[in-house]
Order: C-alpha cells, then sequence, then structure tokens
C-alpha cells in the first residue's frame, strides 16, 4: 500500500486504525534498526520505537505530506534517539566518554563473536566497525547510519536531520575518515 493510501484510509475515521496499524507494519522493522544503532540496548530501542509511533499517532493528522511519510517517520525517530541520549548524558551528569563507555558495555554483551583461529570473523570485524561508530558524536554517527548501513540518498537524510546536502557529505565523509583512523590504530595495537 502506498504512503498515499495509507493516509487516505488514516483520515478516514472508520479505518483510521487500520490504516495506522498497516503503517506500523511497514515502517516498524526499519525504525527499530534506525534506533538501536544509535542506542544500542534492545529495550531502549523498543522503548523509543513506542515513542516514536506514540508521536506519529498524535501528529499524522497534521502531516501535510511536504515530505515523504518515512522521511518524516525517520525525522521524529532521530529526535527521540537525540534527545534519549541527550537526557541519559544529563541526568547522570555523564560526560560523552561515560555514555559512550555504557554503550560500548552493552555492544559487548549484545555480541556473539565466532572466531576462527587467526583471521577475524565477520563478527569481531562487525564488532570493531561498531566501536569506532560509538567514538563518532551522536550526530555524525546518525548520518553514518543513514547513509552506510540504510542506503540512503543524502536528499532524504537532509529532510530527516535538516541539515543542508553539503553539510551532510562533509559530515559523512569526516565520520569515515574517523572510523578508518580507529580502525587501522585498533589493526595495530591487536
Amino acid at each position: 500500500m502506498t504512503d498515499a493510501e495509507l493516509l487516505a484510509k488514516y483520515r478516514d475515521p472508520s479505518s483510521r486504525n487500520y490504516a495506522f496499524n498497516l503503517l506500523v507494519r511497514q515502517y516498524q522493522q526499519k525504525v527499530y534498526w534506525h534506533i538501536r544503532k544509535m542506542v544500542i540496548d534492545h529495550d531502549d530501542a523498543d522503548d523509543l520505537v513506542q515513542e516514536t509511533f506514540i508521536k506519529v499517532w498524535n501528529s499524522l493528522e497534521q502531516f501535510r505530506g511536504d515530505s515523504q511519510l518515512y522521511t518524516w517517520i525517520y525525522r521524529i525517530a532521530t529526535n527521540e534517539c537525540l534527545n534519549f541520549l541527550n537526557k541519559k548524558r544529563r541526568r547522570f551528569f555523564l560526560p560523552i566518554g561515560d555514555v559512550e563507555g555504557e554503550l560500548m558495555e552493552k555492544l559487548e554483551s549484545n555480541a556473539d563473536f565466532v572466531t576462527s583461529g587467526n583471521e577475524p570473523s565477520g563478527e569481531e570485524i562487525q564488532m570493531k566497525l561498531q566501536k569506532a561508530l560509538l567514538k563518532l558524536p551522536d550526530k555524525q554517527r546518525l548520518v553514518f547510519n543513514m547513509k552506510y548501513f540504510d542506503d540512503m540518498k543524502y536528499e532524504d537524510i537532509a529532510e530527516i536531520t535538516g541539515t543542508s546536502v553539503g553539510a551532510l557529505k562533509a559530515s559523512y565523509h569526516l565520520a569515515v575518515k574517523k572510523i578508518e583512523d580507529y580502525l587501522d590504530k585498533s589493526d595495530t595495537s591487536d
């Protein structure tokens, strides 16, 4: 079902709940993984997905269609992630490094390593990449995740983040450079 069809069904009071359930089914998994890559923890991600769809439900009637529905939903999810991480820092008066350390612990506890001799396994390589990502500032990590993992167009990311395409390209390339530097350093320290 297209976004236009979903919205038409949503605007009809007799099919509003059905349409919203279809919308959740269509976008829930994408939103979950978008959030999970930022907050790492499954339970936190589940809570934020729920908060995101509550906000979508409360605001969908005002959705004008100036943007694509999925970028609008991603923007809500993105704001939920950034607010969550900022609240976590403020609540515990934690410097960025402490929140990064906590996310690193969650990442390691969620990892299921399979090693095969001296060659790094796919899981180990993925773990190194995730650790490198946690070193990035939140917004840079967000841009990297959307471009690299979700293969989003810069124009869509710009719509979600409210940032210019040029600034996003610069942020993405800076993130790539930082990740490469981190991975080079971790390879020499192994």
